[in-house]
């Protein structure tokens, strides 16, 4: 079944490139995206992450820290 999506203006990233902006392992990052908590597409063998997502997982999982 076709998914009626327009992907034209989304820019995609490698688990790499995630890792990198993150500073996480690749390993962390194949975690988030099997486990649901960053969407990916599977293009190949290989995934990719809209750059959009990164963000979204980014400002949600920020974490204020109190000054001591």
């Amino acid at each position: 079944m076709a998914m009626d999506r327009d992907f034209s203006g989304v820019r995609f990233l490698t688990v790499a490139e995630v890792a990198t902006m993150m500073r996480v392992s690749k390993m962390t990052v194949y975690r988030l995206v099997h486990s649901g908590e960053m969407p990916a597409v599977r293009v190949g063998r290989s995934f990719r992450v809209p750059e959009t997502a990164v963000d979204q997982y980014l400002s949600h999982s920020f974490v204020e820290t109190e000054a001591m």
